[in-house]
């Protein structure tokens, strides 16, 4: 569909024309975007999703159409002129990372536009609804994050203004919190702040003194503190607070939730009232922050689970045990592999065929390793595939030496079983997973703890179990096929655990589980593998890097420090990674994202040590004695 940009009009127009079918107004908007649907609407004007036509991949991004509630010609000269100044400071505020990127800005039929990058992820507000109240771990995080980019924005002399969980996105492809809508709202004029007190801050999350016409820069650090109380309660900042007493009460609201007395005492400086008695500046809170993260929650490098010993000092694994003399009996199963259509119908039930080993973890739990076959590849997501980035580029030829592959994600009842294995550098948690089922996925696990897991799992069978490199994941999951995911063009969620309030091309929406579910629920691949898209996303033993300019073509882990496209010394090469703290790469999506996070080429990261209940992993093992 495309959607009419005249705000007298807004009719749906089939994809196709050049003309709304109800006004005639022109749909192109700047001979260049094409608008699919409204996002969000207010006194400044609307927002919607688009498509960049001028680009191969079509890639979506977000208009913002401007149209001040403003009366008379003085008072809307002054509303374009302020929406100029706040297009040039969006130009400098975009190169921040977590930040949208402006890609656009211009009048035309006598309306303004802002177009930005589209941030694709849920808000905060979302993530509530959908996962329940934050705890304490997760508000420290939140502020960590997001304060270093407000500093950004402060340093530039902007102040946000309408920071709150709906401005707020957890970006998909990295985890990582964008601050989302900064132009309209201060493109409204000085006279009409008295009666538009929404267009510049919610009101729920509006400090005091922005609500009577003068924000400052600890304005924004209320409402950010707002933020966290609504987090931590699920309930509105109304009920939070006491107008008669002139007091917060959102403790009274925490149902059990324990937040500590450090962290408290930020939040309640944070929410004061009265200017003089807040935080004055973002260096302040974040100074607070880490000395209360210090005595609370230590973070030597790299930073345990809390509860949990860490590394110490410069780690260095094991030797590699020496290889079992007694060959491992190769059975075969068979299963179904299954073709969807484009529009999500099953079309077609090959039955399959595979190879595996059995490893006996002991109390009747095993691991099924299968055997995945050499051959060539093209890695990465060409430039019409819908909801690639950047990041899957240049495709290219990849060749991959035999190896084996778990058939399932780790298993809460494997990675029991692997804890009682000796220690090799950390503790685990034995219970670490949120949603608790011996036959569901192991989640909660930092890259650290799936190191840790390899490492016992090898010493303990004599065999080199590891984290399969990025090209590994990639060449398994696909099975010989170049569709986005391997049951074809698209996929539902009959098939996969995925935010089912997302769709892919032609295909229906579907559940949303919020939740993981059993290893058996999915179909297998051609290779025999389950599990391949959504659950949790999985850790690959590689850094990240931005594209894949420079990458190895022989399926080794990708560590510039080794990089001559030779099979690196697997154990010489971890050891190297565990000590340099850099981000490492996810695969397969999961069951909170959206569907295009769990195409075949799609890329996640995470720094070494954030452990979320979207995390998980599966074990790969060498076949050659090299990686």
């Amino acid at each position: 569909m495309i959607q009419c940009l005249n705000p007298d009009c807004l009719h749906g127009n089939p994809d196709g024309g050049q003309f709304c079918q109800k006004c005639g107004g022109k749909l192109r908007l700047a001979e260049r975007y094409w608008a699919r649907r409204i996002l969000g609407q207010g006194g400044f004007g609307r927002t919607f999703l688009a498509v960049d036509d001028f680009k191969p991949s079509k890639p979506p991004c977000v208009i913002k159409q401007f149209l001040p509630q403003a009366q008379g010609t003085g008072n809307l000269d002054k509303a374009a002129e302020l929406f100029d100044q706040e297009a040039r400071r969006l130009e400098e505020l975009g190169k921040h990372p977590q930040i949208p990127e402006l890609l656009a800005y211009f009048t035309t039929d006598n309306r303004q536009y802002l177009v930005q990058e589209f941030i694709d992820g849920e808000t905060l507000q979302q993530e509530l609804e959908n996962n329940g109240a934050f705890t304490e771990k997760q508000i420290r995080e939140l502020l960590r994050d997001l304060l270093t980019v407000l500093k950004f924005v402060h340093d530039r002399n902007v102040i946000h203004r309408d920071i709150k969980p709906e401005n707020i996105i957890r970006r998909e492809s990295d985890n990582r919190l964008v601050l989302v809508d900064f132009g309209a709202a201060k493109a409204v004029p000085k006279i009409q702040r008295s009666v538009t007190g929404t267009i510049i801050g919610s009101a729920e999350y509006c400090a005091p003194e922005q609500a009577m016409g003068k924000p400052r820069f600890a304005s924004d650090l209320y409402s950010l503190g707002v933020t966290c109380l609504h987090l931590l309660t699920q309930m509105s900042p109304f009920n939070l607070y006491d107008p008669v007493e002139g007091e917060w009460i959102w403790r009274d609201g925490l149902n059990g939730n324990a937040i500590g007395d450090e962290l408290g005492q930020i939040l309640d400086r944070l929410v004061a009232t009265t200017p003089k008695k807040r935080y004055q500046s973002v260096s302040e809170v974040l100074g607070e922050l880490k000395i209360s993260s210090k005595r609370n929650f230590p973070l030597p490098p790299p930073p345990p689970r809390p509860g949990l010993k860490s590394f110490r000092g410069k780690t260095k694994l094991p030797p590699p045990p020496p290889p079992s003399s007694i060959k491992p009996k190769i059975h075969t199963f068979e299963f179904d592999v299954v073709k969807l259509n484009s529009t999500g119908r099953e079309i077609g039930r090959d039955r399959g065929k595979a190879e595996f080993i059995i490893e006996s973890l002991g109390n009747g739990v095993i691991l099924e390793m299968v055997l995945i076959p050499g051959g060539s590849f093209t890695m990465g997501s060409p430039a019409h595939e819908e909801g690639r980035s950047n990041d899957e580029s240049p495709q290219r030829q990849v060749t991959i030496q035999p190896f084996l592959i778990a058939k399932y994600p780790i298993t809460q009842a494997q990675w029991q079983r692997v804890v009682n294995f000796p220690r090799i550098q950390r503790d685990l948690d034995p219970d670490l997973s949120r949603f608790q089922g011996s036959d569901r996925p192991a989640e909660r696990v930092s890259w650290y703890d799936a190191v840790e897991f390899c490492a016992r799992l090898s010493q303990k069978t004599r065999k080199l179990y590891r984290l399969p490199s990025e090209a590994e994941w990639e060449y398994a999951a696909r099975a010989g096929t170049t569709t986005p995911f391997h049951l074809g063009e698209t996929i539902t969620t009959n098939f996969a655990n995925y935010n089912g309030n997302s769709s892919y091309g032609y295909g229906p929406k579907g559940v949303h589980r919020k939740q993981t579910t059993p290893i058996n629920f999915q179909h297998a691949n051609a290779f025999g593998l389950f599990d391949i898209h959504g659950n949790v996303w999985e850790w690959c033993a590689d850094p990240w890097h931005n594209s894949y300019l420079d990458a190895p073509s022989d399926g080794s882990v990708w560590d510039e420090k080794n990089n001559d496209n030779r099979y690196q010394n697997y154990v010489d090469n971890i050891a190297n990674l565990l000590n340099d703290g850099r981000r490492r790469v996810e695969r397969g999506g999961s069951w909170r994202y959206h569907v295009a996070g769990c195409r075949c080429a799609s890329r996640g990261r995470g720094f070494p040590i954030d452990w979320h209940s979207v995390l998980g992993f599966r074990v790969a093992c060498t076949l050659s004695g090299r990686l």
